[in-house]
């Protein structure tokens, strides 16, 4: 019964891992032959300033956009739960970003962000936000913020509806005051959610890739490789050079990377997470 999954499965992502963990060993340019280079790849990555500044331009998105994503959502969601007037299109109209596609809204918000745009016009500035080493990848990370917070809030609605009441009842029994009670009840109790929402966002957030791409207008790293993310790198490596064996080597490293996050983020949340609520 399970043969067809796991044919899927293997063919779909196994084998495709397992390739480029081969291809990282590899000097190709899709052309001539591969040939065997063994850690070479490895060594070129490591050595290099670009690499090393990718990585940091990619710490640098996820710590601004994924506590910035994860606590709006949150609080979206917090107002969503109380049920008032209009809060099921409130509901559709944050989910719209998420599901529209990341590069149509970086070109779209590229245009928004020009010099002559709308945002620019109605603060009655020509600032270059895209343009400007020191707001470009803030003004990323704004964006992805802006695009994943109906994604996250759904998923908090979810948890929040499914504390029982006469949980609060019995704190509000007890004199416990909103903050109170969001900090001792709330958030102990949707940290299963939690868990899953920031493994999910470190996620999508080192693989950013096409929000960046047209943000940049299909110029990742402008302006002075602020906007250079590893997923852009490697794109770079992989088909403007191109440079397969070193893309692949940086797909690597990237899928270590998240790995070992997510396996602490995981012995975090492990002895901290309740999941009966009844």
């Amino acid at each position: 019964m399970l043969i067809p999954s796991l044919i899927g499965v293997g063919f779909f992502l196994m084998v495709p891992v397992v390739v480029v963990v081969v291809i990282s060993f590899l000097k190709w340019n899709l052309i001539s032959d591969p040939t065997f280079v063994g850690l070479a790849n490895y060594e070129t990555m490591f050595s290099s300033p670009g690499f090393w500044n990718s990585v940091r331009a990619t710490l640098i998105f996820s710590l601004i956009a994924i506590p910035g994503a994860i606590t709006l959502g949150l609080l979206i969601a917090v107002g969503l739960n109380r049920k008032l007037p209009g809060s099921g299109v409130l509901q559709i109209m944050y989910v719209i970003p998420w599901v529209a596609a990341p590069l149509a809204l970086g070109i779209v918000w590229s245009w928004l962000l020009a010099p002559s745009g709308l945002i620019n016009e109605v603060l009655g500035t020509r600032v270059a936000w895209l343009a400007d080493e020191r707001t470009a990848l803030p003004v990323v990370a704004f964006v992805y913020v802006w695009q994943n917070i109906g994604y996250i809030s759904l998923f908090f609605l979810a948890a929040l509806q499914s504390i029982p009441r006469d949980i609060y009842e019995a704190a509000a029994l007890d004199g416990a005051g909103s903050v109170r009670t969001l900090w001792s009840i709330t958030l102990p109790l949707i940290r299963p959610t939690t868990f899953f929402v920031m493994v999910t966002s470190f996620i999508s957030s080192f693989q950013v890739f096409d929000l960046v791409y047209g943000l940049t207008d299909g110029n990742p790293g402008y302006p002075g490789g602020t906007t250079d993310v590893i997923a852009t790198r490697i794109y770079t490596a992989a088909f403007a050079s191109p440079r397969i064996g070193e893309a692949a080597a940086m797909a690597v490293f990237l899928t270590i990377l998240i790995v070992l996050v997510t396996m602490v983020q995981q012995r975090y949340f492990a002895k901290r997470m309740t999941y009966e609520m009844s």
